[in-house]
């Protein structure tokens, strides 16, 4: 038996009819005890088959630091839309879009679980909007002074070819850490018809799956020569490492590993590369491997390349993804039109001259 108590009369016949409709319906009774807090220890507990534990541990994160304090003592029945809305609201105070979105999805998944289960009727995080987050800081790019500031400062660190590579290339930071040998190629073949330059194989990254980030990012970067040269002293010092590690080294096959080959951490990378940059005079704290490859794009536009071109470097579906992310970084091309129509026509000044 199924019964409820309420302190007015009122309240006390709204819930007796609200029990009656589920029974006319044929709905089964909802768990009156479960909380928000249980639902989402659930999902994080069960609803996450084939995650990676990367994935798992950030979920789990987000929810230990602002999904349950914030509502998990609420009774799952209880939440009400309302409830959710000033929530998100609170947290758009102190964090990114990005998080909220996080946020959002953890707290609706949990409850769909916890609906199929018959824990809950329904899920009221489907009615709620993610707000507007706090602005992130936005990435920015290197001058070319800056530029070769860094690639002098990364001389005889152990991040030199990784800087080298990142900023010449402009691979993404998750596509170097999955970087092979059996994925570079430092000689090509200048004979073959049409030559093949010296290039590096972009086809795998630490992202879930191993997979690149999307289907055109899985690309052949043809290599300069001063990245040419970086990966030959860096394959040398790899090989005294491995040495020198003995039965400590875990082959792996990775360009860029730790010191007994296995694969970096992306705060290791931030960290080491940090050093490069005070090292090179610059505030190492404003700076983040990310945005060699921002550099890597305003120089190449600065120097005139069209937007297509960079966006076939970077692995970008389109050149709509390349103006939308790294737009602050891209010369501005709209007067090219303009400037061409002079050079055709010419100016006032030159008709009334001739």
């Amino acid at each position: 038996m199924r019964s409820a108590s309420r302190k007015a009369k009122t309240d006390a016949q709204r819930e007796l009819k609200n029990m009656l409709r589920d029974l006319d319906d044929g709905l089964p009774s909802e768990d009156r005890r479960y909380t928000v807090g249980q639902a989402v220890k659930d999902f994080l507990a069960y609803g996450l088959p084939r995650r990676s534990d990367s994935t798992i541990e950030k979920l789990t994160i987000l929810a230990n630091q602002h999904v349950i304090p914030a509502l998990g003592a609420r009774k799952a029945r209880e939440l009400t839309a309302d409830d959710v809305d000033k929530w998100l609201a609170q947290k758009a105070k102190i964090l990114s879009t990005r998080t909220l979105r996080d946020l959002h999805s953890i707290l609706r998944r949990a409850i769909a679980r916890a609906q199929k289960r018959d824990k809950v009727k329904r899920n009221v995080a489907l009615l709620c909007e993610i707000p507007e987050g706090r602005q992130g800081r936005p990435s920015k790019s290197l001058t070319v002074e800056q530029a070769e500031a860094i690639l002098k400062a990364a001389e005889g660190t152990s991040m030199r070819a990784y800087v080298v590579v990142s900023l010449l290339t402009g691979a993404r930071t998750e596509e170097m850490r999955a970087l092979t040998w059996s994925r570079v190629d430092l000689v090509g073949k200048p004979n073959a018809d049409p030559p093949v330059p010296p290039h590096i194989m972009v086809w795998r990254s630490v992202r879930e799956g191993g997979d690149t980030k999307t289907r055109k990012s899985r690309r052949s970067l043809a290599l300069p020569q001063r990245c040419i040269e970086a990966l030959k002293a860096h394959k040398t010092k790899q090989a005294f490492a491995r040495r020198l590690a003995g039965d400590r080294w875990q082959e792996t096959d990775l360009v860029f590993s730790s010191a007994v080959g296995t694969e970096l951490d992306a705060a290791n990378v931030r960290r080491a590369f940090r050093k490069v940059v005070e090292k090179a005079g610059l505030a190492a704290k404003e700076w983040t491997p990310r945005e060699l490859r921002h550099s890597f794009v305003s120089l190449l536009s600065d120097n005139g390349m069209p937007i297509e071109q960079i966006s076939r470097l970077m692995g970008h579906n389109g050149t709509a993804v390349t103006e939308l992310v790294y737009r602050h970084q891209l010369r501005p091309i709209v007067e090219h039109g303009a400037e061409a129509m002079d050079r055709i026509f010419g100016s006032p000044d030159d008709n009334q001259a001739a």
